[in-house]
């Protein structure tokens, strides 16, 4: 039985699949930064005037309009002002409580869906070159079966190369999409801990305006 042409097929279905890979590892690379865009503030400038207005409801002890700050349109995706809605909810624990609720709420509702994201792309890293792989053994054990099948009526090596060639070329365009994405993975890191980098610094700010504030409260009560 010629498996020749089966391993043609399956060998050019690589193609298809390396196409694929490429096309999520793309689209979650965007998406991953898309949304650390969106956790965080534009500029420093912005997220000054954020802190600034939130210290200024806080000395007047206004936490309600600290909150309808934090849950306008323009704080509804970031993390640091949904963060502030959640020391709100609970500002009659501890402090040190509440720090530890602030910690493991920004770990498990941002970090976590950010790096499950990553995981994946990087799971498409190790993919790639592995299909490549793939395609390049089905590839040369297809031009091996063409040579034992006309090994009595010969075979133009001109032919072999070109069919060994095109079977490397999945080796290749494997790594041509695993080395942009590591780069591209990165590029995430650099973002993903600057982004964990400001919400700490703007929360450790904020529970010092809070836990003022209370105080205050405390020995006016």
């Amino acid at each position: 039985m010629d498996l020749t042409p089966i391993l043609d097929f399956v060998g050019n279905a690589v193609y298809v699949l390396q196409a694929i890979t490429a096309v999520q590892g793309i689209f979650l690379w965007i998406l991953v930064l898309r949304r650390i865009q969106l956790k965080r503030f534009g500029s420093q400038a912005a997220a000054d005037a954020f802190m600034g207005e939130v210290r200024e409801h806080l000395a007047a002890r206004r936490f309600d309009d600290v909150a309808q700050l934090c849950d306008s349109p323009n704080y509804w995706a970031k993390a640091t002002p949904q963060l502030i809605l959640i020391a709100l909810a609970h500002r009659d624990r501890p402090m040190a409580k509440l720090r530890a609720l602030l910690a493991e709420r920004f770990s498990s509702e941002v970090i976590a869906d950010l790096e499950y994201r990553v995981a994946w792309i990087n799971t498409i890293i190790k993919t790639a070159p592995m299909l490549g792989l793939q395609g390049t053994v089905l590839g040369m054990i297809s031009a091996f079966a063409k040579i034992a099948s006309r090994q009595k009526s010969g075979i133009n090596p001109a032919d072999l190369a070109s069919d060994i060639s095109f079977a490397l070329w999945t080796t290749a365009i494997g790594l041509l999409i695993a080395i942009p994405l590591v780069m591209a993975v990165s590029a995430i890191q650099v973002r993903l801990s600057k982004l964990q980098d400001s919400v700490q610094r703007q929360l450790g700010e904020f529970l010092e305006m809070l836990e003022a504030a209370l105080s205050d409260g405390r020995r006016r009560g």
